[in-house]
């Protein structure tokens, strides 16, 4: 089957969709550096490098050549997240109907020209992959000047009721990924077998394989099974920051201050919760930190969690700023500096997933972050064959190989969802249903 991706970045998630059985013909970035990272890991896939926006007519041109008179059946695309609001109706809308046109990120219109290229591909279906954010996320209504409309509404807007379209926030924790990440997966189909099962069964997405509780499906996979039989690191000095036998095994230095507050953070515990370690002292009872909504509903950290013992006044082991000789709290989340924990899957990994100071980025018991190798294994990606490597022979640099993983979905996670739309098209879903009943029956 053949299909084309767009907002391809370093080609991760398309892992997922060549090994379900599509051959990716066409592929479109914006970004240089990702581009040939994609091309490198895709070397049958003519990668075009650009604005989406203006590459529209040659993403077309190259596809139909490709094609050479055959259909294309699939369109794979990934449009940027970060401007995704999680204020959807709220304040983002009353923004943009007040006229504060600062709010409206443009990125958020990119899902524009990649209705215009699906249709205009021919494809029967469109996958897209975003953050859960985007159900109630708005753009400008190109239809109709000066009103808003959701994003997966102008979607169903732009297309003909030939289509389908059945639409869920995954949690890939439940489809074997060692990682909870949740993401907004969208099929849009007219293609007869895909529209025939969704009346059929409601939905295109593949039952869960794996659950939180373990009943009657294995248990999520955690931090533990994951990554606990890898050599020990310490981000306290080089030389136990790295393992030469295991490539990307590395962990960045901490400085004095977060190796003090990181060092004394015990296991399920962040650094702001920290107590005295004054010897003649130890009291543990000193107040935590906490977050709550403000008057305007904002989530804002507590500002009255202690940095000194209220027992014998000594410099608690929190994340502290200096000035001069005196010493304040650092701002931040109840989240920051914390542990992960073992026996649950790792928290979403972001592009800061070796900053200390990100949301639950610190090992479970280990002084550091997680390290590149970790990641990889945590994301599925070393369940595959990739390299990082690009095309053009230049270095992939540690910031590029964390933007990449932060910026893609799991794909060992994904590939189970192709797989399952490939079983319908090859009529496999519908027979391995029918086989099951018939052991039902025969059973009783």
């Amino acid at each position: 089957m053949k299909a084309i991706s767009l907002f391809s970045c370093g080609g991760i998630g398309d892992l997922a969709v060549s090994h379900a059985g599509f051959d990716i013909l066409v592929a479109n970035e914006l970004l240089e550096d990702r581009a040939e990272v994609f091309k490198h890991n895709h070397p049958s896939t003519q990668m075009i490098v650009g604005d989406i926006c203006d590459k529209k007519l040659e993403i077309l041109n190259a596809t139909k050549n490709l094609l050479n008179g055959q259909k294309l059946d699939l369109v794979f695309a990934t449009p940027p997240c970060q401007g995704m609001s999680k204020n959807g109706r709220g304040y983002l809308l009353n923004a943009m109907r007040k006229g504060v046109k600062s709010t409206i990120d443009p990125r958020n219109q990119l899902i524009i020209p990649t209705i215009e290229i699906f249709l205009q591909s021919g494809a029967d279906t469109l996958v897209m992959e975003n953050v859960p954010e985007m159900e109630n996320t708005y753009i400008p209504n190109p239809d109709k000047d000066g009103e808003f409309i959701k994003i997966l509404d102008f979607i169903k807007q732009s297309l003909s009721n030939a289509f389908v379209s059945s639409v869920q926030v995954i949690e890939f924790a439940d489809y074997g990924v060692p990682q909870n990440r949740q993401r907004l997966l969208s099929i849009f189909t007219r293609n007869e077998k895909l529209k025939s099962h969704f009346k059929k069964y409601g939905s295109l997405f593949p039952n869960p394989t794996h659950s939180k509780d373990g009943v009657f499906l294995p248990k999520w996979r955690t931090l533990r099974d994951a990554i606990s039989h890898l050599p020990k690191l310490n981000a306290g000095q080089f030389e136990t920051s790295f393992d030469d036998s295991i490539e990307y095994h590395k962990v960045p230095l901490l400085d004095e201050e977060k190796y003090f507050w990181v060092s004394n953070t015990p296991q399920e515990k962040g650094a702001f919760d920290n107590q005295c370690i004054n010897p003649t002292c130890k009291f543990d009872k000193n107040p935590t930190h906490s977050a709550g909504k403000d008057k305007d509903g904002i989530n804002k950290s507590s500002t009255e969690t202690p940095l000194y013992c209220v027992k014998c006044n000594s410099l608690l082991p929190r994340p502290w700023v200096k000035t001069g000789d005196e010493y304040r709290l650092m701002k931040g989340y109840t989240s920051a500096y914390k542990r992960m924990s073992w026996d649950v899957p790792a928290g979403t990994l972001t592009r800061n997933l070796s900053y200390a100071c990100s949301d639950k980025k610190l090992h479970p018991e280990q002084h550091r972050t997680l390290s590149l190798h970790e990641a990889m294994i945590l994301h599925t990606i070393s369940d595959y064959s990739f390299d990082w490597k690009r095309a053009d022979g230049k270095k992939v640099s540690d910031k590029l190989i964390r933007e990449l993983i932060g910026e893609s979905i799991p794909p060992a996670g994904l590939e189970k969802i192709f797989l399952h739309l490939t079983a319908i098209l090859n009529g496999q879903i519908i027979e391995a249903k029918t086989e099951a009943k018939q052991f039902c029956l025969l059973d009783d």
